[in-house]
């Protein structure tokens, strides 16, 4: 196995436009168990089409899964997606 399979296989090196999200923990509970597409991304924001709706919801709050991964905390994710997608990150 290569090095860098762990590397391509995580999201946190890849995009998430275009993915399904769900929340899994907020310190706001309406905000837990939503789920929807990516469709945009800021560095302090992720935006999800839910139910045919825009959602914006801000990183620093969520907790979230990206299609089946891990679970990612926001707050350790408050990049632009081009400057994370470059990042030589490792997950261990």
């Amino acid at each position: 196995m290569w090095r860098c399979d762990k590397m391509v296989s995580a999201p946190l090196n890849q995009s998430w436009i275009g993915r399904d999200m769900i929340v899994t923990s907020s310190p706001d509970a309406a905000l837990v168990g939503r789920s929807g597409l990516v469709v945009d991304e800021t560095r302090e924001t992720i935006t999800m089409l839910e139910n045919n709706r825009e959602v914006i919801l801000g990183k620093n709050s969520i907790e979230f899964k990206i299609g089946n991964s891990v679970t990612i905390d926001g707050k350790l994710v408050r990049q632009r997606s081009e400057d994370r997608i470059y990042r030589n990150k490792r997950s261990e």
